[in-house]
């Protein structure tokens, strides 16, 4: 693997500029550089570093944690330049690159990390970050679902990865991944309000495949029934059930949907009556039980 060449009297000008990571983006990159340069700084009593480049790699470690970027940049090439060619020393020049918004440098870098040191997970979700910065997302998911692979009980991946999936779309690997996380930190209320809302966006992905399959299915009829009921409009939401119970007669829950909105509206005949159907069609029905002891009760 060859180093870029170093020229100790070339020191870039580029200090923060910004190229791909904006916003919110931003803020939780830099968030996992600092979450990972505490991992790093331990690294030079770790690896076999020559002697003569360790003041060298410390010295780069202090400017990076210090925002001197481009002085730490030019201290990580010279150690590539002089033969330190470590996995950790490519993850910090792409930390570097990554904090500075460089998502395309720091990305070559963080492969030839991982290249190096392959079981480490912290450059692949670093990897990850920037991918999904360049609106990489299917190249961002592979690094992360590979992290999660190495060290399942990695919060940090997992976040990552359903952030990865949300981009994507894809609402069922978002709701595994917050499941895992509400497991892996079960009192931190941020990630189970997060796999609460995966699975809103899923119950609406649902919803459409199922609009897109068979837009005239009873079930459709219901999910328009229950947005009907949200909005305060129960007889048209007595109407879409009527229509879901007309296109399959034998759907359970239709008719006992139809009795408790005429519960709440105080039309105890028509909800007896449905409540009668419904236990026609399951007489084990716990809820339908319920509800026609109530209307007994009312009488």
């Amino acid at each position: 693997m060859i180093a870029e060449p170093f020229n100790k009297e070339r020191r870039p000008a580029w200090g923060w500029r910004r190229k791909g990571l904006l916003g919110f983006a931003g803020l939780r990159a830099v968030f996992l550089l600092l979450l990972f340069a505490g991992i790093q700084s331990a690294a030079p009593l770790q690896v076999n570093i020559p002697p003569s480049l360790r003041g060298l790699f410390e010295e780069a470690i202090r400017a990076e944690r210090a925002g001197r970027l481009d002085l730490a940049e030019e201290d990580y090439l010279r150690l590539l330049h002089e033969g330190a060619r470590y996995a950790f020393v490519y993850h910090n020049l792409g930390m570097v690159y990554q904090q500075r918004g460089e998502n395309r440098e720091a990305a070559t870098q963080f492969r030839k990390a991982i290249q190096l040191d392959p079981s480490s997970v912290a450059p692949r979700i670093l990897l990850g970050a920037s991918l999904l910065a360049l609106g990489e997302v299917s190249g961002a998911i592979r690094e992360l679902q590979e992290a999660v692979k190495i060290k399942p009980d990695s919060a940090l991946a997992h976040e990552e990865l359903a952030r990865a999936y949300e981009a994507a779309r894809n609402w069922p690997g978002a709701v595994d991944q917050y499941q895992a996380l509400s497991e892996l930190v079960p009192h931190n209320p941020e990630f189970a309000y997060q796999l609460g809302k995966a699975y809103l966006q899923m119950a609406s992905w649902c919803s459409q495949q199922m609009m897109r399959v068979n837009p005239h299915s009873a079930r459709v009829y219901e999910i328009l029934a229950e947005n009907y009921r949200i909005q305060g409009q129960p007889a048209l939401a007595v109407r879409a059930l009527q229509r879901a119970a007309h296109i399959d007669p034998h759907q359970p829950g239709i008719h006992l949907l139809i009795a408790q909105i005429y519960f709440q509206q105080g039309k105890m005949a028509e909800a007896r009556s449905e409540v009668k159907q419904e236990l026609a069609r399951v007489p084990d029905s716990a809820a339908a039980q319920a509800l026609e002891n109530r209307l007994q009760n009312a009488r």
